[in-house]
């Protein structure tokens, strides 16, 4: 072993034991030479070393300090089949990558990263933005694109703030976004839902509800429909923007999973709008990781000041650190490089669970689409409950859209099967022993 991996070994071990705590001093450069009887420059080697890790830190003139005792967290290896989560799996993200952007987004920027920022957000991470949007077919001017902390305080702002058409209610898919459902239930806002299936929704239920009721905007999702896994038609967008239109009601787009997407062919709502009527969302959680808190909000003119205006009583600006480092990752390439990398990985599950889902649930409702989750629609005869708690014994995790729906709306029977957790080599495995548990009389009533 070399001298200084030995000095940075013993070091580490004082770390790591609690000998050595967070926020302690380590000896002088001096006393550590000695101590070791090296010269300094080795010392200042192993020394590195744990600065690199972000062990302990050095202030000018005055010496190393401990950081704190954790080493990076590595992902345990476990044997569950995980269809319930739908959060990606951070692990795969190529952390050291963005490590580097954020360290080269506080050298580049330094002070402005630390004052407030603009309500709109960081302009240049905005002009990087745009050139991404173009990419989904989105063509706009910097001035309409809009910074928020995800998607989710787009959905609150654009809930509580008065719109062109002075209404009221929201119009929501059923079964839809967890969160968002969570969001109306909680503060009481007026909301009305519209059923969607595997097959779509219908139109004509949807022009009624537009014709008589006092409703604001429709919020949806056309591509990969969270809980769902389905995606409109071209013709269907066309008929909700005609619909829209006609009865003055704005639509409110949340393209959360745009990255992955196969069909290049495939437009937002917001491509063909030529009324302003769409605002498009768009969210980096997915693609990236959920403690990012980077969301878009692409606006029409009308809306461009009462947007600010809210915003500016929520958080005046969303993180500026999180908003330079991405700024600086996609404007490097690594972005893309990243996007291209992570979206074979979760096509090939998802292809995975499709062929799965035909082999061994062909009998049940479900979306042909390929998407990281998908659904089963159960018989009502189903112990759904009794099901979960089967398959949870045998590390199979299972989650029902009871959470995706508002109150008193009619629920499917619907199981939520996500792969976004969940290697390939386990997928066809957990299905198959879904298959399995529900060929079994004790799981129906």
């Amino acid at each position: 072993m070399l001298k200084y991996e030995f000095i940075y070994s013993k070091l580490m071990n004082k770390i790591q034991t609690g000998a050595l705590q967070a926020g302690a001093k380590l000896p002088s450069i001096r006393n550590l030479s000695q101590a070791f009887s090296c010269n300094k420059s080795t010392v200042m080697t192993a020394l590195k070393k744990l600065e690199d890790q972000h062990l302990i830190y050095a202030l000018p003139k005055s010496g190393y300090y401990v950081v704190d005792h954790q080493l990076s967290y590595k992902p345990l290896v476990n044997n569950c089949i995980d269809f319930a989560t739908s959060s990606p799996s951070w692990h795969a993200f190529p952390y050291k990558d963005f490590q580097h952007c954020i360290n080269k987004a506080i050298d580049t920027y330094q002070a402005d990263l630390f004052r407030y920022g603009t309500a709109r957000g960081l302009p240049s991470l905005i002009t990087e933005v745009k050139k991404l949007l173009e990419t989904y077919q989105i063509f706009i001017k910097e001035g309409n694109i809009f910074i928020t902390s995800g998607v989710q305080q787009s959905l609150f702002l654009l809930s509580v703030m008065p719109f062109p058409n002075n209404r009221t209610t929201i119009l929501v898919e059923q079964p839809s976004y967890h969160l968002y459902m969570d969001y109306l239930k909680t503060y009481q806002l007026p909301v009305k839902g519209i059923k969607r299936t595997a097959e779509g929704i219908d139109l004509a239920e949807l022009e009624s509800i537009f014709k008589k009721d006092d409703i604001k905007f429709f919020y949806t999702m056309p591509r990969l429909q969270n809980p769902l896994g389905t995606s409109f038609s071209k013709k269907e967008k066309d008929d909700i923007r005609k619909l829209a239109y006609k009865y003055d009601v704005y639509i409110v787009e949340d393209d959360y999973l745009a990255d992955f997407d196969q069909n290049t062919k495939t437009d937002p709502l917001f491509t063909d709008d030529t009324e302003e009527h769409v605002i498009y969302l768009k969210s980096f959680s997915k693609i990236m990781f959920p403690g990012l808190r980077i969301g878009l909000a692409i606006l029409p003119n009308a809306f461009i000041d009462t947007f600010q205006q809210y915003k500016n009583t929520t958080d005046i600006d969303s993180a500026m650190i999180s908003q330079a480092a991405l700024e600086l990752y996609l404007k490097s390439g690594m972005f893309e490089r990243y996007k291209k990398k992570v979206s074979e990985i979760y096509t090939m599950r998802a292809n995975t669970l499709q062929q799965s889902i035909k082999t061994y649930l062909s009998k049940y409702k479900a979306t042909t689409e390929i998407c990281m989750h998908s659904h089963i629609v159960l018989p009502r005869e189903v112990n759904v409950n009794r099901l979960i708690q089967h398959l949870a014994q045998q590390h199979i995790y299972l989650a029902t859209a009871d959470h995706n729906f508002l109150n008193g709306f009619y629920r499917e029977r619907i199981l939520k099967l996500n792969v976004s957790n969940v290697d390939d080599p386990k997928i066809e495995t957990g299905i198959k022993e879904i298959a399995h548990a529900l060929n079994q009389p004790n799981h129906y009533f």
